[in-house]
């Protein structure tokens, strides 16, 4: 087969008749149609401006979003803290507590400030021994 046919015809309808005269039938088939290098130009230099669009918006995008990211930040890191508060029913502190030694029970309790028992565990042997300045506690100021 020939791999062109009609091209001395001038372009248009002229073609278009010799081609359907001509032809054993006509039918609809998809194909892919090759650009002229006049259009190929054209389209890479629409590309290049369209890319060149791109790039501006997204770095204002960017720097848009940086702005939101640095107003959520406090809010984000309080909603963390704030979940875990009450996953845990309860806050880490690190604060002052007061340790008590049950020698009878052999046990030591520790205290918050607010006179809660936070902890209790086991008294270790260094803390049962006694030393001759240990007074009996009795819970008031009467000696």
């Amino acid at each position: 087969m020939q791999r062109e046919l009609g091209i001395d015809i001038e372009q248009g309808a002229k073609r278009i008749e010799f081609l359907d005269s001509n032809c054993d039938a006509v039918e609809e088939k998809g194909y892919m149609k090759p650009f002229t290098p006049e259009q190929l130009t054209e389209m890479k230099d629409t590309l290049a401006s369209t890319t060149i669009e791109i790039n501006d918006i997204e770095e204002e995008k960017k720097t848009v979003m940086d702005e939101f990211k640095k107003r959520l930040e406090p809010y984000k890191e309080e909603q963390k803290e704030l979940l875990a508060n009450i996953k845990n029913k309860a806050k880490f502190v690190n604060e002052k507590c007061y340790k008590f030694v049950d020698r009878e029970a052999r046990m030591v309790g520790f205290y918050n400030e607010d006179g809660y028992l936070i902890d209790s565990r086991p008294a270790y042997a260094n803390e049962l021994q006694g030393t001759i300045f240990q007074m009996k506690r009795t819970g008031t100021d009467n000696i």
